[in-house]
């Protein structure tokens, strides 16, 4: 047993030894492993730090998660767990792990085991390298006091994620698996059909969504066979629609770089038992990008591939973006490659002759924007249901210091975790919210979970119709919801060009 988990039971024992009364039954559920007890606060009672697969460590490293373990007794449910190693620089104190395959579970205090509430399960981002499903933004809270289980799971990132090796596909005997983060996911979705039930969910109407690389994950899933049947509906915020995965061989390439540096040199099997010889540590020092790879098991091929021949998974489908996603690469000058078209893009963007807010605009629609008007396109063209909505809400007091909103800036408004008092994040502070931040946050919780009990994420206070010829899409702007037929049409019409022109289309 993992260091870990014997903390974990021992803490389990003691704090069920001090509790005075038996725990009610809607702290208690019983799942395939065992016997779990959570929280009750409010409206709402969680679970937390719920294996879903066996410890990723030693032996089954850069192997595809395997079944939970059975516990004993009951489990304590109360607290998160780690974060999965995080490869990039956190601030302060982050409790991390290599054991760390958990989710979290949020439900109605009123459930009852078979009840066949909605399910939504959220991917977090954080660029494949950082972030996790414990992060307090992705408090579940609100979408369980609208009836809905709310799941959240940790991933395996960095090359503990997402890797590739020669030696490593040949111990897999021509069935390459490189995206251990996203066999995660497929794990948890596959362990919520099997016990989500327990917690009062209906496994037949589960939601998928994620933001950033959470959103990437949603549209590699929504173009990865075997995740079908895991979910009924999908949610893509901030997906890079065009992202086509990286081939296999490259990939390869780039391990035999990642593990040199890592002093590996050996080749075949010496290689593979050398690297799992290293510190989870020292396998997630900051090491260049990551993302997900064409292995031909996992992701067999891109999503915008899969969308235009018709082999996505055919289930209803919402994809969208903020005004400033280009802050994510503030210092990106996609401008300086559209050739001939230049000019007509720089005038379609207007901007005063302001080039920076050009690059953005042109960043923005080209890495986001325009990829989720193409795939909704597609996926209404091969007979499926799709929504596209565009975020530009920004609180009052911003609106004057800031080109638009930053890239994952509508995640406190998805899941309603607006600040009641200022704070700094990253090198931006935000502001305490306001009664209009509220409203607007109310919206988009609202429309999502309406899509999750429905399939349709209109709501009272706003019609949402389906994408068609009109490219209509749903702003959530400064003004409130709105409408927005054939949405900035003259630019990303340009910008579909430019896609490819530059061999993103």
């Amino acid at each position: 047993m993992a260091l870990r988990q014997v903390i974990a039971a021992t803490a389990a024992s003691v704090a069920l030894a001090a509790f005075a009364a038996p725990a009610s039954a809607s702290d208690t559920v019983k799942v395939a492993e065992g016997t779990l007890h959570g929280a009750t606060e409010g409206q709402v009672t969680s679970f937390k730090d719920i294996p879903f697969a066996a410890p990723p460590v030693g032996d089954l490293r850069w192997r595809p998660p395997q079944p939970a373990k059975p516990w004993t007794g009951v489990r304590d449910a109360t607290q998160l767990g780690p974060q999965c190693m995080q490869m990039r620089q956190v601030q302060g104190q982050v409790n991390q792990s290599e054991d760390c395959l958990q989710l979290n579970v949020w439900t109605p205090a009123s459930f009852k085991p078979g009840q066949k509430l909605p399910v939504m399960v959220f991917i977090h981002g954080g660029s494949f390298t950082g972030g996790s499903g414990t992060m307090s933004i992705y408090d579940g809270t609100h979408f369980a006091e609208r009836g809905v289980v709310l799941v959240t799971v940790n991933y395996r990132l960095g090359r503990l994620g997402f890797f590739a090796h020669p030696a490593l596909t040949a111990e897999q005997g021509g069935k390459p698996v490189a995206n251990f983060g996203m066999a995660d996911n497929l794990a948890a979705l596959a362990w919520v059909q099997k016990n989500i039930a327990a917690f009062g969910g209906d496994p037949k109407n589960v939601t998928a969504f994620g933001e950033s690389a959470g959103g990437i994950l949603i549209n590699d899933l929504m173009a990865a066979p075997k995740a079908t049947g895991l979910f009924a509906k999908a949610i893509s915020e901030s997906g890079f629609g065009r992202v086509p995965g990286q081939p296999l061989a490259q990939a390869e390439a780039q391990g035999v770089t990642y593990a040199k540096g890592l002093g590996v040199t050996a080749t075949g099997p010496d290689a593979m038992k050398a690297l799992r010889a290293l510190s989870a540590a020292d396998l997630s020092k900051p090491a260049g990008g990551v993302t997900p790879i064409l292995d031909g098991t996992t992701l067999p091929e891109g999503p915008a591939k899969a969308f235009a021949a018709g082999r996505e998974q055919k289930v209803p489908y919402i994809a969208g973006g903020n005004s400033w996603e280009a802050s994510l690469f503030p210092d990106r000058k996609p401008l300086d490659t559209a050739g001939a078209l230049k000019e007509k893009i720089a005038a379609a963007y207007g901007e005063g002759g302001d080039m920076q807010k050009i690059q953005w605009d042109l960043g923005t629609e080209s890495m986001v924007i325009e990829p989720d008007r193409l795939l909704a396109r597609l996926h209404v063209k091969n007979g499926q249901k799709a929504w596209v909505y565009y975020d530009s809400y920004i609180p009052a007091s911003q609106r004057a210091s800031t080109h638009g909103l930053r890239h994952g800036g509508e995640l406190m408004y998805v899941f309603g975790t607006l600040p009641d008092q200022p704070r700094v994040q990253g090198n931006v502070t935000i502001p305490a919210a306001t009664e209009a931040d509220r409203k607007s946050s109310k919206a988009m919780t609202d429309a999502w979970a309406a899509f999750a009990k429905t399939g349709d994420p209109s709501t009272p206070t706003a019609h949402w119709p389906k994408y068609d010829g009109s490219d209509s899409v749903l702003e959530f702007g400064a003004d409130g919801v709105a409408l927005k037929p054939n949405f900035h049409k003259t630019s990303l019409d340009l910008v579909e060009q430019y896609a490819a022109a530059n061999a993103g289309g």
